[in-house]
């Protein structure tokens, strides 16, 4: 057998073109790569559409979010491009449009690919029938114990031809699903859900089948973390919350709301295990003790009263003791203040009692007022409807520019009621705050000249779509006596200022005497502001106050004020910086504010 070995030649003619072609692979992997990469394809994406599709195309499309990537070659084009109607398709579905009719077009223009997608959505769908459906416990409880079904359609959120949105769907869904959780049934679940298009008729058939499960009651009740209080500390304030009653989410947050308000607390969850196969949920509280002794200081500033320093000082066992102790010294440019309080336990009837002292001094528009007070209060209720009644002793000398002293002393007894209807107390969008105050006091007992004073202030949130708001507030207030000689400075009214009348100085709208501004017995303002947030933080505002303070309601002439500002929605609540112009004045004023106060 004879075995020939063969060995590859390359013939010498090729060594020219083969060093041709290996130079010119070598030229590209060095420089071509590098350079396409770098720069990928250029393209541009065109959207002809309504002013709501076009945008959420232009957030969501792949072929637009992929635009300008170094990795995007005519290859990955292609494949966004052929892709692109099938997204269109499904984003546009998102807002009820299920039947549209898409053109989409690409040409070279030069070094750049145009890409054109021309988009008729159509009518849109809109929710036909609607079918809620409750199975379980919901359906075979007590009527006094259950939630009303009926009640529970008429919350649902979508209603009969209305353009079905998947996000809207999804909400309605899951706030049904949280109206049954709420009372009685926290393992509710949804065990079906469906959505049907017809397409040719363009209307949705709404199902939506919601497991109640069994009901549940509240358990044995079990604290954590509790150092130096006793329990029945935390128990009072459970309010109507006991062993063996139905489940309520309204009652472990209204329990969880008033241990941190309480202040004995730095953080307090309050919750109910539902997890275990029982009808007995056990109430957990979680807690966390604020040092017994707290000192703090800060400075700071004031458009109103100017430079600010203060000093506090908190005790949440005085003595040893359940009694808290709250003072301070706040020393600024116009006013200087040292108060303290005492605070009583919370009474098992959710009183809350206190009692305490103060001693202010004031130097704004030409009159300096000397105040000391002692005063005794209770406040009953809850954070949407609360209660007071206050009493208090007022000993107080008053000297205005180019007049002699004066003293004065009373013993007013007030009552007052506050409504908070709010969407959030942080940064209220949507709702109201309102209280009223209606105070008395009689001569001779403590008191120099007998009177009578009814207040009211508000302030009111409209939203107006979801980046502009409305906000209108304002104040009433008259003292009613024969003399206003003899009343405290302290009990009567005057205007202007950061949550007053802008555009004005603080406190100097009022009575004029002399070089000086006199408090006065009647008070009205108001104002209404609107705002704009270009984003969920930042927004800006035009407003236009108006107001004064006199001593005949029939006098009375409105102070107007009008400017622009800025807002930031802090973590600490909102934020505001205004430049006013008075126009009885002719002066501008910057203000600066931090929320609002009820």
């Amino acid at each position: 057998m004879t075995t020939t070995n063969h060995s590859p030649s390359i013939s010498l003619r090729y060594l020219p073109s083969l060093a041709l072609i290996y130079g010119l692979m070598l030229w590209l992997l060095l420089f071509w790569p590098f350079h396409a990469l770098a720069q990928g394809m250029q393209y541009e994406v065109e959207i002809i559409a309504s002013q709501e599709i076009s945008a959420l195309l232009k957030d969501n499309l792949q072929l637009i979010r992929w635009r300008g990537n170094a990795y995007i070659d005519p290859f990955q084009l292609k494949r966004l491009y052929r892709e692109a109607p099938t997204e269109i398709r499904k984003l546009v579905a998102t807002e009820g449009y299920y039947s549209p009719k898409i053109k989409a077009h690409l040409e070279k223009r030069n070094d750049t690919t145009h890409i054109r997608f021309q988009v008729d959505t159509g009518q849109p769908s809109r929710i036909d029938t609607i079918d809620l459906i409750f199975k379980g416990a919901i359906t075979s409880q007590q009527a006094a114990e259950k939630p009303d079904l009926a009640q529970l359609r008429k919350n649902w959120t979508l209603s009969r031809g209305s353009v079905f949105r998947h996000e809207d769907w999804e909400t309605a869904k899951n706030a049904l699903l949280r109206q049954v959780r709420k009372i009685r049934y926290p393992k509710a679940s949804l065990i079906e859900s469906q959505a049907t298009v017809n397409p040719e008729t363009q209307q949705v058939a709404l199902k939506v089948v919601v497991d109640s499960g069994e009901p549940v009651r509240f358990g044995e009740i079990q604290i954590e973390g509790l150092k130096r209080y006793p329990e029945k500390t935390v128990l009072a304030k459970k309010g109507r919350l006991k062993t063996g009653e139905v489940y309520r989410e309204s009652a472990l947050l209204r329990w969880q709301s008033r241990l941190l308000d309480s202040g004995y607390f730095r953080t307090a969850e309050v919750s109910a295990d539902v997890t275990a196969n029982s009808a007995i949920a056990p109430v957990k509280v979680r807690l966390t003790e604020y040092e017994r002794k707290n000192l703090g200081l800060g400075l700071g500033y004031s458009t109103n009263t100017g430079n600010r320093a203060v000093a506090s000082y908190e005790d949440l066992s005085l003595f040893g003791s359940e009694l808290r102790l709250k003072s301070a010294l706040s020393l600024e440019t116009k006013k200087q203040t040292l108060n303290a309080n005492i605070l009583l336990p919370e009474a098992p009837n959710s009183h809350r009692d206190s009692f305490g002292g103060l001693y202010e001094r004031t130097d704004i528009e030409g009159e300096v007022v000397r105040l000391a007070s002692i005063n005794a209060q209770r406040v009953w209720g809850t954070p949407r409807l609360e209660y007071g009644l206050k009493l208090e002793y007022l000993n107080e000398q008053q000297t205005l520019d180019g007049f002699d002293a004066s003293h004065s002393q009373a013993l007013p007894l007030t009552y007052f009621v506050t409504w908070r209807q709010l969407d959030s107390r942080l940064a209220p969008r949507r709702g109201f705050a309102l209280q009223a105050q209606l105070g008395a006091a009689l001569a001779p007992l403590l008191t120099d000249r007998s009177f009578v004073r009814p207040y009211l202030k508000g302030i009111f949130y409209q939203p107006l779509g979801e980046k502009d708001q409305l906000v209108m507030r304002g104040e009433l207030g008259a003292v009613i006596a024969d003399r206003s000689d003899g009343v405290p400075a302290s009990v009567q009214f005057r205007a202007g200022g950061d949550q007053s009348v802008r555009g004005y100085a603080y406190q100097s709208l009022g009575t004029e005497r002399g070089t000086a501004v006199d408090p006065a017995r009647y008070l009205a303002t108001a104002s209404i502001e609107y705002q704009h947030w270009f984003q969920p933080r930042w927004g800006a505002a035009l407003f236009v106050d108006a107001g004064n303070a006199t001593d005949s309601f029939s006098r009375l002439d409105p102070a107007l004020g009008y400017g622009v500002g800025g807002r930031w929605r802090s973590p600490i609540g909102p934020i505001s910086v205004d430049l006013a112009y008075g126009r009885r004045t002719e002066e501008y004023r910057i203000h600066f504010s931090l929320g609002f106060t009820f």
